[in-house]
């Protein structure tokens, strides 16, 4: 009769750190799986090679661009500083985004019970959003964790604990990406949704104030590097329905029970477990909507809208779901507790399941922004010669250098003037047009490194020495030898006949199948 409560309380225990854990663990074996791809896209390039310079030069670099990223890049150099590599420079968004998986698992069993946490957890776990970003080197995942643990502290500072932590950890994710604010209109509407006292609204004001203080100078200095975001476009009703699916489900089988279960989460009444805390309802359904409505709804005058700017919203949806599925459960009399678990565990493996092929499709390079710049520096080893002159088109495609520099190891850029590192700018500082013509006009051969799109007629450079790369070698020589593979193409040019000795002894012009080139790709910040 002692032992009884003794084991009672032990199982309480037990099941207080199996519900953030269970989540954690799956969330870590999904975003190691497949975690060294043997290539980085162009945005991850950007961190492998700013993150490696000294402070003084990331500092130097971010008072022209990309100062919205700039602490990201901060904590991300003694990351890099240990082992400078693929693993280690993705490994920071997969325990970010395991520490996401936990924390949504807390806040579902805070605001409902310890099932909810579980299956909600387990659910974020499993998205493919989730798992895409997990595996990226990029801010994207550590600001989803702030938002989660934000959004706990905010449930327990309406529960009576202090509020200084929650201003604290919204204020470090606002300057990890400034869109990040928008999570203090969701828990805004939380608070509408609550109805807290007066007292509260003063000290969540106070809170929101301080952030507003911290991260006003990032938004001053990143609106004057706005032509960074020039890319992007309004959304429509499509990038709506695919945000829809990349929230709630990739598929309809997955898609449409989701929104079901949102559908009974949802109807009223929204209760609590606590009457100091708001509803799960009042808490996830904020989250879920109002980022990525209010940031669609300025961007329909000024665009700013890409889906990787509301990943951390998404921790709404498996919340509502799992909450939805815990009302239908609990609808059903005299169902045993722990057969109600283990079912929305398996029907969570079903889902898995379901998108397992989307899951390891994801490892692929080729899902990452189209370009593998690791399979342009092997061509370039291959093909390249110690002492070759080599010209980028446009400035953007040296991002292959930088980030792989072996495959171009010894050869000699024309066009550049001053390194990126010592010019605090991303891809180096080129010399001007005059003096592209004369270095160019010493050449006999010269190997161009371009972007597909930048071989197109129908593209305009944008600097006069891009055109003038473009018109030097199209006027002057001819190409003899070409390679195309993972967005990035290789191409020797030799001086026209006449024009160097060289030029009788080259071998004949060699075609080789390439891909047709897509349209120009910006740069995506």
């Amino acid at each position: 009769m002692i032992n009884r409560p003794m084991n009672k309380g032990k199982n309480k225990k037990t099941a207080a750190v199996a519900v953030p854990v269970i989540p954690v663990v799956a969330m870590l074996v999904i975003g190691c799986w497949g975690l060294d791809r043997g290539g980085m896209w162009r945005d991850e390039a950007a961190t492998f090679q700013v993150a490696r310079r000294t402070v003084p030069q990331i500092w130097r670099l971010l008072h022209e661009v990309d100062a919205v990223h700039g602490l990201y890049y901060l904590l991300m150099r003694p990351v890099l500083a240990l082992h400078p590599g693929e693993v280690l420079l993705r490994l920071p968004s997969v325990l970010a985004a395991a520490a996401t998986a936990g924390l949504v698992a807390l806040l579902g069993a805070r605001l409902a019970r310890p099932r909810v946490g579980l299956w909600a957890g387990l659910l974020y776990a499993i998205n493919p959003m989730v798992g895409h970003y997990a595996q990226e080197g990029r801010s994207y995942a550590l600001v989803a964790a702030g938002a989660a643990g934000a959004t706990l502290l905010l449930v327990r500072a309406l529960g009576g604990r202090s509020w200084t932590p929650y201003a604290v950890v919204v204020a470090v994710t606002c300057l990890l990406h400034e869109f990040a604010v928008l999570l203090l209109l969701a828990h805004a509407l939380t608070l509408v949704l609550a109805r807290v006292p007066r007292r509260v609204w003063a000290a969540w004001l106070c809170a929101a104030g301080a952030v507003a203080l911290v991260i006003l100078p990032l938004v001053l200095v990143s609106h004057a590097q706005s032509a960074q975001v020039s890319w992007l476009r309004p959304p429509g009703q499509g990038g709506v329905n695919r945000l829809v699916h990349r929230f709630a489900g990739s598929t309809d089988e997955v898609l449409v029970p989701c929104l079901l279960l949102m559908y009974v989460a949802l109807r009223r009444p929204w209760p609590s477990r606590d009457g100091h805390e708001p509803s799960l309802a009042s808490v996830a359904l904020p989250l879920l909507l109002v980022p990525p409505a209010v940031l669609m709804t300025v961007s329909q005058w000024s665009p700013l809208y890409d889906d990787r700017y509301v990943l951390y919203a998404l921790a709404g949806a498996p919340l509502l779901a799992a909450f939805g599925a815990d009302r239908l459960a609990r609808a059903v009399p005299r169902l045993p507790r722990a057969a109600v678990t283990v079912a929305g565990l398996l029907a969570v493996a079903v889902v898995c399941a379901h998108q397992l092929p989307l899951l390891r499709q994801d490892r692929s390079v080729a899902q990452r922004g189209g370009d593998n710049l690791a399979a342009a520096s092997a061509i370039a080893a291959r093909e390249l010669r110690p002492g070759d002159p080599v010209l980028f088109l446009p400035a953007i495609g040296r991002r292959s250098a930088l980030a792989y520099p072996k495959g171009f190891h010894d050869t000699r850029d024309v066009a550049l003037a001053e390194s990126a590192r010592t010019s605090g700018t991303l891809y180096g500082v080129e010399v001007g047009p005059a003096a592209l013509r004369r270095q160019l006009a010493g050449l006999d051969h010269v190997w161009l490194v371009a972007e597909p799109y930048a071989l197109r007629p129908t593209w305009s450079p944008g600097s006069a020495t891009d055109r003038v790369k473009r018109a030097v070698v199209e006027e002057e020589f001819e190409p003899r030898r070409e390679f195309s593979d993972s967005g990035v193409t290789l191409r020797l040019y030799e001086r026209r006949a006449g024009a160097a000795p060289r030029q009788e002894r080259g071998a004949p012009r060699l075609q080789r199948s390439v891909s047709p080139p897509g349209p120009p790709r910006p740069e995506r910040r």
